[in-house]
């Protein structure tokens, strides 16, 4: 049986950006560079981490190999339906979070 998308919550950061970065089919090296990109330098990831994670995310069914005509032996990947529900699930609850206490977060006063 399937977990809902709900059952993934909440994700870690960069499981968040990769996830983002399956926006579109990717290989593990693109991930790695638009996950850099994306989050403005703020997450960079080694091969060790990015395929550990893409390992895990794919026997979840979150994603799944891509099937790219390529020359060479580059694995591609691309979110699955459930991926893109849990995707949206998080981008709701980040939003959310930082929606609610954004008036609050304000009277402590701006740093």
């Amino acid at each position: 049986m399937t977990k809902k998308p709900e059952a993934f919550l909440p994700l870690s950061q960069a499981t968040y950006y990769i996830l983002l970065s399956l926006r579109e089919i990717r290989h593990g090296y693109g991930i790695m560079q638009d996950v850099e990109e994306v989050s403005k330098g703020e997450v960079t990831m080694g091969p060790g981490t990015l395929y550990g994670a893409l390992g895990k995310l794919e026997k979840q069914a979150v994603i799944q190999k891509a099937d790219v005509q390529d020359d060479d032996r580059r694995k591609y990947y691309q979110l699955t339906n459930l991926g893109k529900e849990v995707l949206q699930l998080e981008y709701k609850r980040l939003k959310s979070l930082v929606e609610n206490s954004d008036e609050l977060i304000k009277e402590l006063g701006e740093k």
